[in-house]
């Protein structure tokens, strides 16, 4: 365990401390990457530090799990082969004729794992707009006491939808379930979940947690032992545990979290204004703006307000393909939340999994683009934005 006392240390410090001390045999300042399957017992059943196998736990990722509790304030962390593998763990915990109510607007992966796997085996999901907090607790209600879980993202993917976690909390304690909060667009430097009540948060670390489109890594952190104790008996089971290097990446990644978080914010504000006042575009969606529905909401629960914009061009489908083909500091790709700078169609890439009907109904038009902005200087990302939307306007 660190030394430092995780009460009063801020979060930046924690960040860099929490979880790793210095190697007491050699002095060593970053934790080791632990290669190793399995570990010597000195006697029969009684394995070092509870240390027997690395299925079941493995010394780095036990300080990326302390590492990520900490930064969410949490009693204890999980961590896994990715975000998808995390999603599924919890979903797996679901009987037959167990109940979901979910947020209509989720990443296209987890949209997929909900309806063609699990709905299969006779677990029910009701997609619900959650910025709508009575569509919400009615569907709570009539989901009744098969409920399971209220599973949320906010901000969502990929309409940067802002849900009040505070009363889904509430909504969901109240019909007797858990809320399971998707944290990854935010970060634990932006938003504190489980202070506002939420009973599971849930990472993609790939994206800003790792920072560095280097580590596929998962993570659930919480402060209930009997819903740890499940979790991780699953885990162990079914083995999507997360290996020692993509657990070393993901805590390298973490100490410069607060610093990188800063400045995802920092330009995507400035681009977001400046996607404003163009006339190629036809909106904006960008939680800093005030000009988003829940810019108020935002303010009051999140520290900044990310590096993720998502916007519609005038010119459609035609225009959102010829901008994410000109940009030559935006990188055409799948993922977000690394240093370098990404722009995506989530229709027709990260969410083609959801129906046309459904996307549609959650306010994704065909045409939206997608722009996870990175920590380059702001003056380049500026001109390379107006870059695309010269092609854009181009586009027929």
């Amino acid at each position: 365990m660190s030394s430092i006392d995780p009460k009063t240390a801020r979060f930046e410090t924690r960040a860099i401390h929490a979880g790793q001390s210095p190697n007491p045999e050699n002095g060593a300042l970053m934790t080791p990457v632990y290669f190793n399957s399995t570990f010597a017992q000195p006697a029969p059943g009684e394995p070092l530090l509870g240390y027997e196998y690395s299925r079941t736990t493995n010394p780095t990722r036990t300080a990326l799990e302390e590492n990520l509790a900490s930064l969410e304030g949490a009693d204890w962390g999980l961590c896994f082969a990715s975000g998808m593998a995390a999603i599924d763990t919890l979903m797996s915990l679901a009987n037959p004729g167990d109940h979901i109510v979910a947020g209509i607007d989720l990443y296209g992966g987890t949209y997929r794992l909900f309806t063609k796997f699990f709905q299969r085996y006779g677990v029910k999901f009701t997609f619900v707009d959650t910025t709508d907090l009575a569509a919400t607790e009615a569907a709570l209600n009539e989901a009744g006491s098969t409920l399971k879980y209220l599973y949320i993202e906010t901000p969502s993917n990929p309409m940067l939808g802002i849900t009040d976690i505070e009363a889904c909390a509430r909504l969901a304690h109240a019909a007797g379930t858990h809320l399971v909060v998707d944290n990854t667009f935010a970060s634990p430097f932006l938003q504190s979940p489980l202070a506002m009540g939420a009973d599971l948060v849930l990472h993609s670390c790939t994206k800003y947690l790792a920072g560095h489109s280097d580590a596929v890594a998962g993570a659930i952190v919480g402060n209930d032992p009997a819903l740890r104790e499940e979790i991780a008996f699953y885990q162990n089971t079914c083995g999507g545990q997360l290996g020692p290097m993509s657990a070393f990446l993901v805590m390298r990644g973490t100490k410069t979290l607060a610093l990188r978080m800063e400045r995802h914010s920092e330009n995507a504000m400035a681009i977001a204004k400046f996607l404003e006042s163009r006339d190629e575009v036809d909106k904006v969606i960008y939680p800093g703006l005030e000009s988003h529905p829940a810019h108020a909401l935002a303010t009051k629960q999140m520290r900044s307000y990310g590096g993720m914009i998502s916007f519609e061009l005038k010119s459609g489908v035609p225009g959102g393909k010829a901008f994410s083909m000109a940009t030559q500091v935006f990188t055409l790709a799948e993922s977000l939340g690394g240093v370098e700078s990404l722009v995506e169609v989530p229709p027709i890439m990260t969410h083609a999994s959801i129906p046309a009907a459904e996307r549609q109904a959650a306010g994704m038009a065909d045409g939206l683009v997608r722009l996870s902005v990175g920590v380059e200087h702001i003056d380049d990302l500026l001109a390379d934005v107006e870059r695309g939307l010269i092609a854009a306007a181009a586009a027929k």
